[in-house]
């Protein structure tokens, strides 16, 4: 008889669990559903230690908490990031309610309850192997990001219109993230309102996947997704893995990932700067900006090449108090991008929620070309005639 591809007995299984006693009940309860013997760990693993464990991609990781509810939770946020595609199980003799849900952020998916019932351990188990056997998307999205060398440079209306216009020229999914926290206001700009944001995501790093990620979401009339910055203060300071788990679901459900993250320098160490991204350098003519613009040119990402392009804003070339060659002296390149200064569009756009404002803005004409060239489109032609809305 052909064995089924969700068949729990071909799972691979590691059990953490410290005490013998338990863990000899836990492994009885595991023969009759499994033709392996599981990998037992007898001491809760150090967070370096985790890396070894999960590198095989087991199929179940139990952890028992009740010899260290503290230790068992870092376990399984330890795991949930670095192996999506394992799921991890509670061992316990009792859960309190603020501790399942404290289990559960930290990405438990199934709770065994002790005494051990031989019925629930095959369902859970059962369970896992159905998760095994579904296709699992590779995170090869395009990845957009917007810098600002300095607070005020229009970062945010540049990666707006940007991923707006990405989703209606391509008619591919399309995701902004505003990870400018706690004060982003992409939202303001497409007149939206929002019941979640980038914080939930990043609380619930450990637990997210596709289906949570979108419960997140918003999406605009123009076919763009957004997650939203939050609409009050919060908490800036989140692990780097929350923000890799973020970014890596986000690419592997969307076709373009587009990231506003402000002027903020604590992200540089992140997937958001993935060495394959585009990151736009977003600027203005001014001595303070090509100042900062050219520190960050030769000490922060002096490597990136041709991942790399400059984007002068508010550019007015009647009003340069600069020549063009003490620019691209300060830039050490050559700036890709030039979006012109129109006050009252961008006015309007910010302070009404009015996108239909850019229609008659040149601003809206430069990046769009920005967007086709990002989604490789071939470029506008110069009589198309188009409403630009949101």
């Amino acid at each position: 008889m052909e064995t089924r591809v969700d068949d729990p007995e071909r799972l691979s299984v590691v059990l953490i669990v410290p005490d013998e006693r338990r863990r000899t009940d836990l492994l009885l309860a595991l023969q009759e559903h499994l033709s392996g013997e599981p990998k037992q760990i007898e001491e809760y693993p150090s967070t370096s230690q985790i890396p070894l464990i999960v590198e095989k991609s087991p199929d179940v990781v139990i952890v028992d908490l009740d010899g260290s509810p503290d230790s068992a939770l870092d376990v399984m946020e330890n795991v949930s990031a670095l192996s999506a595609q394992t799921t991890v199980m509670v061992y316990s003799s009792g859960v309190s309610q603020g501790l399942m849900v404290r289990c559960m952020r930290a990405g438990a998916r199934e709770f065994l309850d002790s005494p051990l019932d031989s019925s629930t351990v095959a369902e859970a188990l059962a369970r896992a192997a159905v998760r095994r056997t579904r296709p699992r998307k590779t995170g090869d999205g395009l990845l957009n990001v917007f810098w600002g060398a300095k607070g005020g440079s229009g970062v945010t209306t540049v990666a707006t219109i940007f991923a707006t216009e990405a989703a209606q020229e391509s008619g591919k999914r399309v995701l902004l993230i505003d990870l400018d926290i706690p004060l982003g206001d992409a939202v303001l700009n497409l007149g939206l309102k929002p019941q979640y944001s980038t914080i939930d995501a990043l609380q619930n790093h450990a637990r997210l996947d596709g289906n949570l990620l979108k419960g997140f979401l918003l999406k605009h009339d123009s076919g763009l997704f957004v997650l939203p910055a939050p609409g009050k203060m919060a908490p800036v300071q989140f692990p780097a893995v929350a923000i890799d788990k973020l970014i890596l679901v986000a690419r592997q459900e969307f076709d373009c990932v587009v990231v506003d993250t402000g002027s903020r320098f604590d992200l540089t160490g992140t997937t958001v700067f993935d060495p394959q991204a585009m990151l736009y350098l977003v600027t203005q003519v001014s001595i303070p900006e090509l100042r900062n613009s050219n520190r960050l040119l030769n000490d922060v990402f002096r490597s990136r090449g041709p991942k790399l392009e400059i984007v002068l804003n508010r550019y007015d070339s009647s009003r340069l108090d600069l020549s063009e060659e003490h620019i691209s002296k300060a830039l050490t390149r050559k700036a890709g991008w030039r979006i012109p200064n129109d006050y009252a569009a961008v006015s309007a756009m910010q302070n009404n929620a009015e996108p239909q404002a850019m229609n008659r803005s040149g601003i809206a004409k430069v990046i769009r070309q920005m967007a086709r060239a990002a989604m490789n489109l071939p470029e506008e032609p110069v009589k198309k005639k188009r409403l630009f809305g949101f």
